[in-house]
């Protein structure tokens, strides 16, 4: 690794989260009253994790050291999945609320080291809009969903006044996966995480945002995914080709039978102009450099996805890319200034 890069790694996806919030998941949970969320599920999974809760909710001495063992400059905290969007509904605005406070205190104490991405529910759409409004006069730099909420996505109209909101305060979106909706056919294969289900379902929440004309009516949206852009990447030829399987055509269910949306542009121009994507458990040369020469070098941002994901070894990896000194910094640090509008 080296200890005198001539860039900051900026680590753009790394998890947190509170007691308040594990404590009202796990009540949600035990209550009985949401037994078909699979999301609710995992966060009682994650509740009875100590090692792994002890990382989440310490935003002081104990990630700081993690961060300068790794060679980690500063991380964008981003509210752990399934977030607030699974407790009981009357409670997930006044916990994003209190995760947006104590993640702005944090950036305070520590304005070199932490940068952080709002928290909101969007169940309560209003509540979601004055709440990010609130986060954007905090000095937060960006906001974060954890995917989907019981099947719900933001393609569906009653919730673009979230995306409105969004755009109107300058905060990128960071679409951050969550367990599947209906996801035992994914848990029983051992697919529930990582290898299936999360990717699948930022896969259908991006694709949905694309295909539903929501950056034709925002145009100004920036919307985050990570892993490498769950692979979708390496599918733009294909949307292309086969996008008229779902332009052009009604929606029932989202925008009603008689409506019907075509899109301005091809499917790969949202891809290059509204989506950016991060590596975050992907520090694979290959890939990196195939995303960065589809999308362009300034699409592409570093994350670590800690504590999920940490290794002394991947950071030394990235440092030894056969990447030009240019583009190195750009995904190390530039691009995520930019798209998080991060200074100092």
């Amino acid at each position: 690794m080296l200890r005198d890069a001539p860039y900051q790694r900026i680590a753009c996806e790394e998890a947190w989260t509170f007691p308040d919030l594990v404590k009202a998941q796990v009540a949600y949970l035990e209550s009985g009253a949401a037994p078909s969320d699979d999301s609710l599920k995992m966060a009682g999974m994650f509740a009875k994790m100590p090692s792994l809760q002890e990382m989440l909710q310490d935003l002081g001495d104990l990630r700081l050291a993690h961060m300068d063992e790794l060679g980690i400059d500063r991380q964008l905290l981003l509210l752990t999945a399934p977030g607030v969007q699974v407790v009981n509904p009357g409670d997930g605005t006044a916990l994003a609320a209190q995760a947006n406070d104590i993640t702005a205190e944090a950036c305070r104490n520590h304005p070199t080291r932490y940068s952080a991405c709002a928290a909101f529910d969007p169940r309560d759409v209003a509540g979601s809009v004055k709440e990010l409004e609130r986060a954007a006069k905090l000095g937060l730099n960006g906001a974060v969903l954890n995917s989907h909420w019981q099947g719900h996505y933001l393609d569906e109209p009653e919730f673009w006044p979230i995306l409105e909101a969004l755009e109107a305060n300058d905060l990128a979106l960071y679409i951050h996966p969550t367990a599947p909706f209906n996801g035992a056919r994914y848990e029983k294969r051992g697919f529930f995480g990582a290898l299936g289900g999360f990717p699948h379902d930022v896969w259908l929440h991006t694709m949905g945002l694309v295909m539903s004309g929501a950056f034709d009516r925002f145009p100004k949206r920036r919307l985050v995914i990570g892993h490498m852009g769950e692979c979708m990447p390496l599918h733009l030829y294909r949307f292309d080709w086969m996008q008229g399987n779902a332009d052009g055509r009604p929606r029932p269910g989202l925008f009603g039978d008689s409506e019907i949306r075509r899109l301005k542009h091809p499917a790969s121009y949202y891809f290059k102009t509204n989506i950016w994507i991060t590596t975050s458990g992907v520090g694979w040369e290959p890939a990196i450099k195939f995303c960065q020469e589809v999308l362009g070098p300034d699409r592409v941002l570093y994350a670590m996805d800690y504590p999920y994901q940490q290794s002394y070894d991947e950071v030394a990896a990235y440092d030894r890319m056969t990447i030009s000194a240019e583009h190195k910094k750009m995904l190390m640090e530039d691009n995520a200034r930019a798209v998080f509008r991060i200074k100092g």
